[in-house]
């Protein structure tokens, strides 16, 4: 009987302990080797479905400033890298939480001479739907047009990326929107209020 309750016992720790980690690793980011994401680094971010186009890049929409977000660029095949800079930073931790407000700054330079964090823009006067473009939001509290948090999917390591910024602005009546795409005159730009684009993280 002794030896029955020990067993027991033994199994409940081990099972507590596995669900622990599990429930540990699950509120971190993973990239496509399996690890975490981290405050930083850089990556690609690609389309997680074949035929959605290349990885994320600036695209230039009207030929003016400021430059939007899509996809494909052909002189870079492998799009251009991101960081990820978290609104709360944990001292202890460089791990790139989900469900967290953080915001996504190209590391590239530019002719407009503007940041090249993400942004949202205004509605497009066509498809309704609201415009991925880059710059820093400083017309608003906090800045929060410059923040999006990454949203897991039921896949383990595919996401979605969406606008959301509740810890910025937890007060504010939001209209949050997940992030898909639209093609215009030949260019796949990034827009909300759509279709959803599912994403991985390659670091580089």
């Amino acid at each position: 009987m002794t030896n029955t309750r020990s067993l027991t016992i033994f199994i409940l720790a081990n099972v507590c302990l596995v669900v622990m980690i599990s429930t540990s690793i699950a509120q971190f980011i993973i990239d496509t080797n399996g690890e975490s994401v981290e405050e930083g680094d850089e990556y690609y971010i690609r389309p997680a479905i074949t035929g959605n186009g290349g990885s994320f890049s600036l695209v230039l929409k009207n030929g003016s400033c400021p430059l939007n977000v899509g996809l494909d660029n052909p002189d870079l095949p492998h799009g251009l890298t991101v960081v990820f800079i978290p609104f709360v930073s944990h001292h202890d931790e460089d791990d790139v939480r989900v469900n967290s407000d953080l915001r996504i700054q190209f590391i590239a330079s530019t002719t407009c001479g503007q940041s090249t964090d993400w942004r949202l823009g205004e509605r497009d006067a066509t498809s309704g739907r609201r415009l991925i473009i880059t710059g820093r939001d400083d017309g608003t509290v906090r800045s929060f047009g410059n923040f999006f948090r990454i949203v897991r999917t039921e896949a383990v390591g595919i996401y979605f990326i969406e606008w959301c910024p509740r810890e910025v602005c937890p007060t504010c009546m939001l209209e949050c929107g997940a992030v898909g795409i639209i093609r215009e005159n030949g260019k796949t730009l990034l827009a909300l209020d759509g279709g959803v684009i599912p994403v991985v993280f390659q670091k580089s």
